[in-house]
């Protein structure tokens, strides 16, 4: 179980106790007033997390939870005990996509267990800042999930900033006079704007429980703390669609674009064909073979034809030029 345990460490009165903390002894270590145990775990298999579970007591189905991931954001309480899911987000800026991990956490009386997969927000340093605020942490394991659920939504900002600047590089495309089709760029990042939304909306319910008190080893001196989280997530999924709402005006603009380019496009070849029918038409009729046409005794019928063609064409083009179809 080691391979997968990251920190594990018993917290008294919000300062963290000296010495290294095997896991079999760390919830006996708790059972002092005032304290209580944290552990960090990355990615475990079955038969790896039922040490964990078996040590803290977990509930069954969060415990299945947990260890097969993919869960939606949710806070569900079994019995003293509180299952938290979370989703983390990251921009990756050379595909345009956005990255999405999750943790899972255990909260009870004196422990916290915090399950990651994938590219999680890095908690080692939402620890170390956390244990420099003993005043904060000594409110126990309630401080450290308010301290998990601020850093994954103050990381939500950046991939928010990365969504925003492909949303203007787009609109550029979409107005600019260059001919260009970004349809599918619109397309897979309204997709990922719609899967962000989808994995941090739903958490909202959850913040407003825990700033409410509603919940089991809820703290009110955090009330106001969770209150600020419940705020900054609403400006996310608030930002979120009306990003959501922005690439679909996009997509619909662009449309709007194409169907005015092919409009356009036929126009031209319809002037076009339209110039070019003058000497089809004139090439046709002198092209019948027959001998008694007027124009075929008189010297000047064949210049004059041309000319007559030409003159016709030349009008045309300029007709056309004048009204913007060429």
């Amino acid at each position: 179980m080691t391979g997968v345990i990251v920190d594990c460490a018993v917290y008294d009165n919000g300062v963290r106790r000296a010495g290294v903390i095997d896991l079999d002894h760390a919830l006996e270590s708790a059972r002092d007033q005032d304290a209580f145990v944290w552990i960090g775990v990355f990615e475990p298999e079955g038969e790896e997390f039922e040490a964990v579970a078996k040590e803290f007591e977990l509930h069954e189905l969060a415990v299945e939870d947990a260890i097969r991931a993919h869960q939606r954001p949710k806070l569900e309480v079994y019995d003293d005990s509180l299952f938290c899911v979370l989703k983390t987000a990251r921009y990756l800026d050379v595909s345009e996509t956005v990255e999405f991990g999750e943790l899972q956490i255990f909260v009870g009386h004196d422990f916290v267990v915090v399950v990651r997969h994938g590219h999680a927000s890095p908690l080692a340093e939402v620890r170390r800042n956390l244990e420099e605020k003993p005043d904060l942490l000594k409110h126990g394991p309630i401080a450290v999930l308010h301290a998990i659920v601020d850093r994954v939504v103050d990381d939500y900002e950046p991939v928010l900033d990365g969504i925003d600047n492909d949303i203007s590089e787009i609109e550029s495309e979409v107005f600019t006079d260059e001919h260009q089709n970004p349809a599918e760029r619109i397309y897979k990042l309204k997709r990922e704007v719609l899967d962000f939304l989808r994995h941090t909306k739903p958490f909202g319910d959850a913040l407003r429980r825990l700033a409410m008190c509603s919940v089991p080893h809820a703290h009110s001196e955090l009330a106001n703390y969770f209150r600020d989280v419940e705020d900054h997530m609403f400006r996310v999924v608030s930002e979120l669609e009306n990003m959501r709402d922005l690439l679909t005006d996009a997509l619909n603009a662009n449309l709007g674009q194409v169907g005015v380019r092919q409009n356009e496009d036929m126009r031209k070849i319809s002037a076009w064909v339209a110039i070019a029918a003058v000497p089809t038409v004139t090439g046709a009729i002198y092209g019948m073979n027959f001998d008694r046409m007027p124009e075929l005794q008189s010297p000047l019928g064949y210049p004059a034809a041309l000319l007559v063609t030409v003159l016709i064409c030349v009008l045309l083009y300029r007709k056309f030029k004048a009204v913007g179809w060429l």
